[in-house]
């Protein structure tokens, strides 16, 4: 999504990374294949997945309408892999581009809550140990990494969320109420459809 650059600017966009394991990861897995042609590799990917798991989903055309409302509103600035991904082409068909939009509203707001954390001043290993701590080492952390969680932390977790929350609401807003519905609908239907084997 990032397209070949050096591992420090995926580190900055991947914040919530132990930033070592991230460099070592990008930097074999860029030996091996572009990452430019990685990221369509992940991008069809996304799109077969949709294919395969939201076709015939009813609402999938009012919801992906919807979904494309957003995407459109959302602003890109300062947000790096949100502004990557976005940059990728969307499938025409509306299983895949569902999908498809889906990670990239997703890449949305995570961007938005890694700006967030740096706003209120908290460090992401600490706001990954809070939020999921036992889901550390899968990120690269020791489970200790964050060190004692303090109650000011949890507080400025608190804060980079509804942070998070202001940052992405103006692309929300662009939905009018039928948009809303659409959207919250259709993500309704397509939650369990993801999540089943």
């Amino acid at each position: 999504m990032l397209g070949d650059v050096d591992a420090s600017m995926v580190q900055a966009a991947f914040g919530y990374f132990e930033p070592t394991v991230l460099a070592d990861a990008w930097n074999a897995g860029s030996e091996i294949v572009s990452p430019t042609v990685a990221a369509a590799a992940f991008w069809e990917c996304a799109a077969e997945l949709g294919r395969r798991k939201l076709t015939g989903v009813e609402g999938l055309d009012a919801f992906v309408a919807a979904a494309d409302t957003v995407n459109d509103a959302a602003d890109p600035t300062a947000l790096t892999l949100y502004a990557g991904a976005r940059r990728m082409p969307l499938a025409e068909d509306a299983p895949a581009r569902a999908m498809q939009l889906i990670s990239l509203l997703r890449e949305f707001r995570g961007s938005a809550h890694l700006l967030a954390l740096r706003a209120v001043g908290l460090d992401s290993v600490v706001a990954h140990a809070i939020s999921r701590p036992n889901d550390m080492a899968m990120f690269g952390w020791a489970d200790d990494a964050a060190g004692e969680i303090s109650d000011g932390q949890r507080e400025q977790r608190e804060e980079a969320e509804l942070l998070t929350d202001e940052i992405v609401l103006p692309a929300y807003l662009a939905l009018d109420e039928a948009g809303q519905e659409a959207f919250l609908s259709g993500l309704s239907r397509i939650g369990p459809l993801l999540t089943a084997p």
